[in-house]
């Protein structure tokens, strides 16, 4: 068993299996009061792990995960004060999640904690979970809440003239840093909102082509600001990531190749968006062989030489663009590795930055650099 107070990251999220409302009563100790559905978490398992989940002071208020090798249980203990009203002076409850043990969990923390404090204001004004009938009240609201929150995500509990609204949010990953090299790209339309000023002056320049550090120069913007600004659109799933087009590039196909060529669907997506002219739509057999041929050691430059994709009404710059977008194709980059002391070498000729990475860095273009590594004998192109 694993107590935890945050969840991780890397775990897939998954339905909510049970909810259960549990107290402190006053000469039985911690009991399962009401749970939908009926028995999931059985006496004999609760009361094994009633320590954590009817909880010292220490832990009150705030969210806590309890993670069983079946289940993972996620509270919010709750103590209410009140002398006069509760037989031990205080009111202990919790009202818990249940999902299964491998399941993401962190998107229903602030759920648990409003919907806790929902109870906590119907106990205030009537009674409501203390007068001795909470099986028979709460049983319906739990099972409500369940089935809304599991196919719709969201619920909204009536009280007379109050609403309150639960609603699970989804949380994202940090996106990973944002390098100058890197062309950002929108995969969906920019949301109408009232976006900052940065946001406002750089994304006129995103257009698929343009890599952070020209988007800085264009847009006049710091570029700090403008990797800090692309990696908000990333995190928010507006825009992509991907490789600097240049016809010295070179590509090669994955798996997914095969599996676009059994789905008519991807086909149509393909052919629309690779078009020249929306009007003349080129032919997939077409589209295909270019993708077949993008192996190590070819250029863009030599298959638009072998294939001269605008006769096949091809945009070969939006091929590239939807084969990386859809995984179809990926880069093989280029990297530059020392293989002297020479101190007059650059010393970022280690390996690990690409030749993208060097041009945006040292401000050449990409084939005088390529040109002028590969005389030097001193200097190997690894591919990967």
């Amino acid at each position: 068993m694993n107590l935890k107070s945050k969840c991780d990251n890397t775990r897939k999220e998954g339905p909510i299996r049970c909810i259960f409302f549990c107290e402190f009563h006053h000469t039985a100790g911690p009991m399962i009061s009401c749970q939908v559905p009926e028995n999931y978490i059985s006496k004999e398992l609760f009361d094994s792990i009633s320590v954590y989940i009817i909880t010292k002071a220490e832990l009150q208020r705030s969210v806590i995960t309890v993670t069983l090798h079946d289940y993972k249980i996620l509270g919010f203990p709750v103590k209410i004060d009140d002398r006069d009203k509760y037989v031990r002076n205080a009111f202990h409850f919790n009202l818990c999640f249940v999902c299964d043990s491998n399941a993401r969990t962190v998107q229903y923390e602030t759920v648990v904690m409003k919907f806790s404090n929902y109870l906590i204001a119907r106990e205030g004004e009537c009674s409501f979970l203390s007068d001795g009938k909470v099986n028979e009240k709460l049983s319906p609201i739990l099972t409500q809440v369940m089935d809304e929150l599991n196919n719709k995500g969201e619920c909204a509990l009536i009280e007379g003239a109050t609403t309150t609204h639960l609603k699970v949010c989804t949380i994202r990953l940090d996106p990973t840093p944002v390098m100058d090299h890197q062309v950002p790209i929108f995969i969906r339309e920019l949301p109408e909102q009232q976006w900052d000023l940065t946001t406002q002056q750089v994304t006129p320049f995103i257009d698929g082509f343009n890599h952070v550090s020209k988007i800085a120069v264009l847009s006049d913007v710091e570029n700090n600001l403008v990797k800090a600004c692309v990696q908000n659109l990333v995190y928010y799933g507006v825009v992509a990531l991907i490789p600097l087009f240049q016809y010295g590039n070179v590509y090669c196909t994955t798996p997914k190749l095969k599996m676009m060529m059994q789905d008519n669907d991807m086909q149509k997506k393909c052919l629309n968006y690779v078009a020249k002219n929306p009007r003349h739509l080129p032919v997939i057999r077409d589209v295909f062989r270019i993708y077949s041929a993008m192996t190590r050691g070819t250029t863009i430059r030599d298959l638009c030489i072998r294939f001269n994709p605008s006769n096949l009404r091809i945009n070969e710059r939006k091929l590239v663009q939807f084969g990386v977008l859809e995984g179809i194709i990926r880069r093989v980059q280029k990297y530059p590795v020392i293989l002297s002391d020479n101190a007059d070498l650059h010393k970022s000729l280690s390996g690990v930055s690409s030749l993208d990475e060097l041009c945006c860095s040292i401000g050449v273009p990409s084939q005088q650099l390529e040109d002028q590594l590969e005389r030097d004998n001193n200097v190997m192109l690894l591919w990967k």
